[in-house]
């Protein structure tokens, strides 16, 4: 009977153990954050985050130069001396993700509202200026 021996890589391991899909639990533990969707259409940019638990008063965004930044903090409720947990994995403290949105954003009108633990934000575009001939001279 013939053994096939395949060298594993440590790294890719590793790797694989902190990738969302794989363990989302030790994910959220490295790097704790919140889940977006991104979309666009002619006239603006979309941006929607899974905020649950997190107050709206809690939520900051703000936009410099062409990148949207949101901060949030999600505080700790209070344990009960009188439970003995066995398994805690909500995260808390601050959250922050930043996107570049690019330069072609009406920065003054962007709108934010959160419901239901969503926050929806709706970055608008400039209107494209339509583009001016030339005349060029012949020589």
């Amino acid at each position: 009977m013939a053994m096939t021996i395949f060298k594993r890589d440590p790294m890719k391991l590793f790797e694989s153990v902190f990738n969302d899909n794989v363990s989302p639990f030790v994910s959220s533990i490295v790097a704790p954050s919140f889940k977006v969707d991104i979309s666009e259409d002619d006239t603006a940019i979309f941006i929607e985050g899974d905020m649950p638990g997190i107050k709206k008063e809690d939520i900051k965004v703000s936009m410099e130069d062409d990148v949207l930044t949101i901060c949030a903090e999600r505080t700790k409720c209070e344990e009960e001396k009188t439970k003995d947990y066995h398994r805690t994995e909500r995260s808390w403290g601050s959250l922050s993700r930043s996107f570049t949105v690019g330069e072609n954003v009406d920065a003054e009108n962007i709108e934010a509202s959160y419901d239901n633990g969503v926050l929806k934000i709706k970055v608008p575009k400039k209107a494209a200026e339509p583009k001016k001939g030339k005349d060029i001279t012949v020589k």
